[in-house]
């Protein structure tokens, strides 16, 4: 199910592995072709990946490794989507993906493992759940930011109608995505790709419909236009977004915090100790200050119209 050592070395490359990791990569994956116990691990996690290639929201669960190894286990996802890769491949072809979408797509796997090795200064896979989704033709790299194909839950498909959007429970969507390490967040940047995932969705997926593109994060958390300036990149791009019908962005003490989102992306580390933030930039001054004056950071909802007649 694995490439020959040479071939996979080129695969972890093309797949923007960080080079550091690639002679430990290579070297333990002949420990799981070899290990009959890991083999069947990993050709069980592939077949769970690659099962309904391409239906947006199908459930995918990955069997956990229970290994002793600890880089091992921290690096097994890779191989799982290395293996998965041909079926990945084959999916775009299918649909007309073009080849730099899915080369930028499928490399976020290595920004991910960018993000591990920034965090815990080792080599891991951070977030092999969310990378599910770019394996399995749900989400795309489209200039700065992701595009997942998604169907409207319950509650914000009903919101959406009563707004009076033609859209409503179970109909696509599109949920926009901001990476990091992956340059400024300008308005420029995020015209380009909100053009970019119009034609290619599109051309793409003409038979789903995306009327809406929908977004939940940190940064459409409104308290921010108290710390930055209303030309800051961070609050043009909350302007685009009109708040989900019965969000409860002005009444921010009915829902969860989310202090570690903002603290996490903005610092690199979400175990960080509020009062040692940095205060280098003006986003830095703002995350780490509200939280030291007892504030809290929250997840805030938004959307935005969408389709080929924008």
């Amino acid at each position: 199910m694995l490439p020959d050592t040479d071939e996979l070395a080129d695969v972890l490359l093309d797949l923007q592995v960080p080079h550091e990791d690639v002679n430990d990569l290579v070297r333990m994956a002949r420990r799981v072709t070899d290990d009959p116990e890991l083999r069947r691990c990993l050709e069980r996690s592939a077949e769970e990946l690659v099962r309904a290639m391409g239906e947006a929201g199908t459930a995918v669960e990955l069997p956990e490794l229970d290994w002793p190894s600890g880089a091992l286990q921290r690096c097994f996802p890779v191989y799982v989507f290395v293996a998965a890769l041909p079926h990945t491949r084959a999916y775009h072809r299918e649909r007309g993906v073009p080849a730099d979408v899915s080369r930028h797509t499928l490399a976020d796997l290595g920004r991910n493992m960018a993000v591990h090795r920034r965090r815990y200064g080792r080599a891991g896979v951070q977030a092999p759940w969310w990378l599910v989704r770019h394996f399995r033709g749900e989400l795309y790299q489209l200039g700065r930011l992701q595009f997942e194909r998604v169907r409207l839950g319950p509650l914000a498909g009903a919101r959406l109608a009563a707004a009076g959007l033609d859209a409503g429970p179970g109909s696509p969507a599109l949920g926009l995505h901001i990476p990091d390490f992956r340059g400024p967040l300008s308005p420029a940047a995020v015209d380009r790709s909100l053009a970019l995932a119009r034609e290619f969705f599109a051309r793409c997926f003409p038979q789903e419909r995306h009327r809406v593109a929908t977004c939940d994060s940190w940064l459409l958390d409104g308290q921010l236009r108290k710390y930055l300036p209303g030309d800051s990149h961070i609050v043009l791009f909350q302007e685009r977004f009109t708040a989900l019908p019965g969000d409860s962005a002005a009444l921010p003490g009915d829902r969860e915090p989310a202090d570690t989102e903002p603290v996490q992306f903005v610092f690199g580390d979400p175990r960080l100790p509020v009062a040692d933030l940095p205060r280098r930039t003006a986003l830095e001054r703002a995350v780490g200050d509200h939280l030291r004056a007892g504030g809290h950071w929250y997840t805030g909802h938004g959307w935005l119209p969408f389709g080929s007649d924008r």
